[in-house]
């Protein structure tokens, strides 16, 4: 039978072979956005697959805005899901919101872990003048999204994914993403969007053992330049590889890409 925790998170395990990659999606989207990556890792890996509490097709009796009020809940559903599976030493490919889960899942557990890449993620999504540190939104900004969001949930939707996906001339891939985000309940979305988008986790950069590789596209909408180059900063055992993709979902609009930078990652 089934585990709570492999039904909570719609788990699935694909390929074969001695490593393990577990490939953690970004809000807005399910596991269906790693199709590309499975097809190219899975004759060589083991590949876990999975939809955080809210998302895709998780269990979604088990999402409670307490619960999921900061991302340490998230980092907790994958440490028992690792615990569930019996992984360990597993390389964690997180993209957007899943790139800070799995940093604090990785100070929590770091034996998990033998390396975090980072697709498109972010530890603060808020400038903070204090500091000088640029996240790419103002509070004016957030607060105008969530407005929308709340307004109306589908339109905002079908406005944000081409924003967010970045390559007009393939308006199908705007069009994917508009539907994995019209499939989110909304007011889990809008409850959800404020826990990443409020979030501040800059302060536990310094703090994991496990290496980890940013991987930053151009023209990302939610992770501006300055974001890569600050995590790779602040991070100990941190590389910073620019890859040619635009926008905040490359492994949706340049698998290629990606799955080539992932190689050499691997092989490292």
């Amino acid at each position: 039978m089934p585990s709570s925790v492999i039904t909570r998170n719609n788990v699935h395990l694909l390929g074969k072979g001695s490593e393990t990659i577990v490939f953690a999606h970004g809000f807005g989207s399910d596991q269906t956005a790693w199709r590309h990556q499975v097809a190219a890792f899975e004759s060589s890996y083991r590949i876990v697959l999975f939809d955080h509490v809210g998302a895709g097709q998780s269990d979604l009796t088990a999402h409670s805005p307490l619960r999921y009020s900061s991302l340490y809940s998230y980092a907790e559903d994958l440490l028992e899901l690792c615990t569930e599976l019996k992984l360990s030493q597993v390389i964690l490919v997180g993209h957007s919101v899943s790139g800070m889960v799995s940093l604090l899942a990785a100070l929590m557990d770091p034996n998990r872990f033998k390396q975090l890449v980072f697709l498109s993620a972010s530890p603060r999504y808020l400038n903070d003048a204090a500091t000088g540190y640029i996240g790419g939104f103002e509070q004016s900004d957030l607060d105008a999204l969530y407005a929308a969001m709340s307004s109306n949930y589908y339109a905002w939707a079908s406005g944000f994914a081409p924003i967010a996906m970045g390559n007009p001339d393939r308006p199908e891939l705007a069009i994917e993403f508009a539907n994995t985000l019209s499939a989110i309940r909304p007011d889990i979305a809008q409850a959800v969007s404020r826990v990443i988008f409020q979030s501040d986790h800059r302060a536990e950069l310094p703090k994991p053992t496990v290496p980890v590789v940013v991987l930053q596209s151009n023209n990302d909408i939610a992770v501006p330049p300055q974001v890569g180059e600050y995590l790779a900063a602040h991070i100990p055992q941190a590389q910073l590889i620019s890859i040619d993709a635009q926008g905040h979902l490359p492994h949706i609009s340049a698998p290629e890409v990606v799955n080539q930078t992932l190689t050499q990652c691997l092989a490292a």
